[in-house]
């Protein structure tokens, strides 16, 4: 099914973040507007010819053969200081997932280690500070030349390791660091109206210039099971009436039982009886992505002013299937029972569910069709039925909830012992309520005896 796209204008009601950290100041909304924008990572260059590249390190040998001796100066620092020492990461906790929905969720905790392996004897460190931070990125901004308008970034969590001038010697120099991401962010997500990815950005600053590190960090959000859903649809003028059993998640990968039942499909009158009877079954899986692209401060004019932006919608089938066969028809109940299992194509790459403050959405719609065709029999034989020609398209649709699994998983604050306050009633302690005098004459013949 071909996609659809609106654009409206709506307006973004700005979300508080909670704090994390208390005196740290952190942007009033999740994503937006961001507070200040760093620089988002590399993009990977496409290949270029080798004439093109003859001709690139031509004009850099020519420039550099008439450039300024202070000119040249200024770039090499930014070699030396690569060359004299590097970086490196050690994750040390799981991957980070974050366990049922974002409002009964408690996050995660992500650790690890940061590695600097010093080549030189030693390396003079001015300042060495790591970033965490959310890149929202639009597909169809507001203005399309503008980064600003295409890119929003917002710090999440900064760690100070080195705030004064220390030396290092050759070797590595690990920095441990720990942060527990809160539960309400939304996972990373990869849709066609927006992005959402974070990253760790490390810069030490030495007296050879700078040192810098980026890696990307993959959030997922799983959603425990409950219980089974159970929808109920009326499809007037008639008396059909469909009896619908979901399963409470569904998954991108794997099928999952639907169970429907039909009734009010006969109807009896005084010498005849009028019934309905199922011909065809459609169902197909729809994911509405919905994203507001919001404007930069110098194209807020287009969309009428602050805390507004651009409305863009998609909605695209992510599975669908034509069911003719497999439905027990009993005319005597007036029941009909369906039963079908659907799954998720893995190669359109369904998203899962996402509702997040910056403007971003993505939903899933389960939709039945069901053709209908009327028959006529009389009452004394019910065998020998007729056709009237009249037929029903019944449609309906339901909410699926898609996840990813959370297998043997299990939130973080499950995993921590038990306190003081939730350890169990012990036995009963004894409480030494008697007196035990020795006697002089039973301490010299060995014996002893108790008094109350």
């Amino acid at each position: 099914m071909p996609g659809r796209l609106l654009s409206t204008f709506a307006r973004v009601a700005p979300t508080p973040l909670p704090k994390a950290d208390a005196g740290k100041t952190h942007p009033q909304s999740f994503f937006y507007p961001p507070s200040y924008d760093y620089e988002a990572p590399p993009v990977k260059s496409k290949t270029r010819s080798e004439e093109s590249l003859v001709m690139d390190i031509f004009n850099r040998h020519k420039h550099d053969k008439h450039a300024k001796p202070h000119e040249g100066d200024r770039k090499s620092p930014k070699v030396e200081a690569q060359g004299a020492a590097s970086m490196n990461m050690n994750v040390e906790s799981p991957p980070i997932v974050f366990y049922n929905s974002a409002q009964a969720s408690t996050g995660a905790i992500f650790s690890g280690q940061l590695l600097i392996n010093v080549h030189d004897p030693y390396v003079t460190v001015d300042k060495f500070e790591m970033r965490l931070l959310a890149i929202v990125t639009t597909k169809k901004p507001v203005a399309p030349h503008c980064s600003d308008c295409s890119i929003q970034t917002t710090e999440l969590h900064k760690w100070e390791f080195l705030t004064h001038p220390t030396s290092l010697r050759h070797g590595p120099h690990s920095y441990p660091f720990s942060h527990l991401l809160s539960g309400h962010l939304p996972a990373t997500t990869h849709g066609s109206l927006a992005t959402i990815d974070y990253y760790l950005s490390a810069v030490a600053t030495t007296s050879l210039g700078k040192i810098t590190y980026k890696r990307n960090i993959d959030i997922k959000r799983a959603i425990f099971p409950g219980n089974e859903k159970h929808s109920i649809r009326i499809f007037p003028p008639t008396n059909l009436t469909a009896s619908v059993k979901l399963p409470p998640v569904i998954h991108p990968i794997g099928d999952f039982p639907i169970e429907m039942r039909l009734t009010g499909i006969v109807q009896n009158k005084t010498d005849s009886q009028t019934r309905w009877r199922l011909r065809k079954l459609n169902w197909r899986i729809e994911e509405t992505q919905k994203f507001i692209a919001p404007a930069c401060p110098k194209h807020i004019s287009k969309v009428g002013g602050e805390g507004k932006g651009v409305l863009h919608e998609d909605v695209r089938a992510i599975a669908n299937e034509e069911v003719k066969t497999g439905w027990k028809t009993d005319f005597e109940k007036g029941e009909i029972d369906v039963e079908f299992r659907a799954a998720c194509n893995p190669g359109l790459k369904p998203l899962s569910d996402v509702e997040s403050p910056s403007g971003m959405s993505v939903k899933h719609n389960l939709i039945i069709e069901m053709v209908v065709a009327e028959e006529w029999a009389p009452l004394k034989k019910l065998s020998q039925a007729t056709p009237t020609g009249a037929a029903r398209v019944l449609r309906t649709q339901f909410h699926l909830v898609l996840t990813e699994r959370s297998g043997m998983g299990i939130a973080w604050d499950e995993e921590q012992p038990p306190l003081y306050e939730d350890v169990p009633i012990s036995p009963p302690t004894y409480v030494d309520g008697c007196e035990y005098p020795f006697s002089n004459s039973s301490s010299r013949s060995g014996s002893f005896s108790l008094e109350a």
